[in-house]
């Protein structure tokens, strides 16, 4: 339902998001720097963020995990890097964080540091509920690879895999409901409807890959991305209003906002996923193509009218049966996907920004969910 990655963002290969026009320059609370164009962002405060979010959270992950039954125990720990196949210790990544983080740099905007230290376990929930729908979704698309790894199914059978996702769930809601906070139950809440939100948005994504080509609508694709990667980033920052003590209207704007910078991080990851390079995503290029998967470049490409639209919708039409995805490739590019998912970034990240400023109008404030919203879209892996 979402997707995660591994690595900081480095030189992107994929063309910047640009700042849109009117938007100030903004200097950084941590580095104290003006980020002021196309380069990249702030890499600096967004890993520094990044890299305090998980070491806040992940005491609290091993935590939750250690409760669980043997068998789904050794799945999570192998999911989250902590342990290999055979359950000897690893060093390996947990991924970046970036809803954890969310959660944390929300709380601490309106609530300052104390509301932050208070969050730490929602974050480390809404942490549990993000990795469920990545064990659950590589199951349901067959993904062989995350992080650089083989996915948990692959090691461990797809039973194993589905329930270690389901426990993790379980745990979210657990951490929860057990969060002496009173935030705590309006968290709990958000977050189940937020689950529920993420579940239809994967059911709709798997409906439409059985419709033809022509049977896609851009409003619909849209509306699924939003739901499946939106609703989560912006269930995080809601929940870090709601830690906060924030009112009703900044909780929802919070909530916008990350529902927002959700689209803009979904628009570039299926960018990604075509144009990507493999050795920093961790993912075989092309996957989402050879699975004919409607992403938002390929059904921008498909509706565009274009000749090399028709050419697109004649690849789709017939199964993928190994070979050269080159020309499906060169399809979506010439077909428009590429830069309409762009510039539709571009402008997602400017509504992103109206919206944080309606919940937190001091620059400075919001500078840390600036950098975070700014950071995924900038991202080359």
């Amino acid at each position: 339902m979402t997707e995660s990655v591994t690595e900081p963002a480095a030189q992107s290969q994929v063309p910047a998001v640009r700042r849109p026009a009117g938007v100030p320059e903004r200097r950084s609370p941590i580095t104290n720097r003006t980020d002021s164009g196309p380069g990249p962002l702030d890499g600096p405060e967004a890993a520094v963020i990044l890299e305090r979010a998980r070491a806040s959270v992940d005491p609290e992950l091993r935590s939750a995990i250690e409760a669980l039954p043997r068998g789904m125990r050794r799945v999570a720990r192998y999911h989250f890097g902590w342990e290999h196949a055979d359950g000897t210790p690893a060093a390996g990544n947990a991924g970046k964080a970036i809803r954890p983080a969310l959660v944390l740099v929300a709380a601490a905007a309106l609530g300052g540091s104390r509301a932050r230290a208070s969050a730490v376990r929602a974050a480390a929930a809404v942490e549990l509920v993000h990795n469920f729908t990545l064990l659950h979704d590589d199951v349901m698309d067959r993904d062989t690879t995350r992080r650089h790894r083989p996915t948990a199914w692959t090691v461990f059978g797809d039973n194993d895999a589905i329930l270690a996702g389901d426990a993790l769930q379980a745990l979210a809601l657990r951490l929860l409901a057990e969060d002496p906070h009173p935030a705590s139950a309006a968290a709990a809440a958000r977050l189940a409807s937020c689950v529920i939100e993420l579940c239809e948005g994967q059911q709709v994504d798997t409906a439409m890959e059985r419709r033809g080509p022509a049977e896609v609508t851009l409003d619909e694709v849209l509306a699924m991305a939003e739901a499946k990667t939106g609703a989560l980033l912006g269930c995080a920052c809601a929940i870090g209003g709601l830690y906060a003590g924030a009112d009703a209207a900044d909780v929802e704007a919070l909530d916008a906002f990350g529902r927002e910078a959700g689209l803009a991080f979904q628009l570039i990851d299926d960018v990604i996923g075509i144009w990507g390079d493999p050795s920093r995503t961790g993912k075989p290029a092309g996957a989402d193509l050879a699975a004919r998967k409607k992403s938002l470049p390929v059904v921008a490409a498909l509706s565009s009218g274009t000749p090399a639209a028709v050419e697109l919708a004649a690849l789709y039409e017939a199964p993928y049966a190994g070979g050269d995805l080159e020309p499906t490739v060169l399809a979506v590019e010439r077909a428009g996907g590429r830069d309409w998912a762009q510039v539709q970034a571009s402008e997602r990240m400017a509504n992103a920004m109206q919206e944080l400023s309606r919940a937190i109008p001091d620059p400075e404030s919001a500078g840390g969910l600036l950098a975070l919203a700014e950071f995924v879209t900038r991202r080359s892996t």
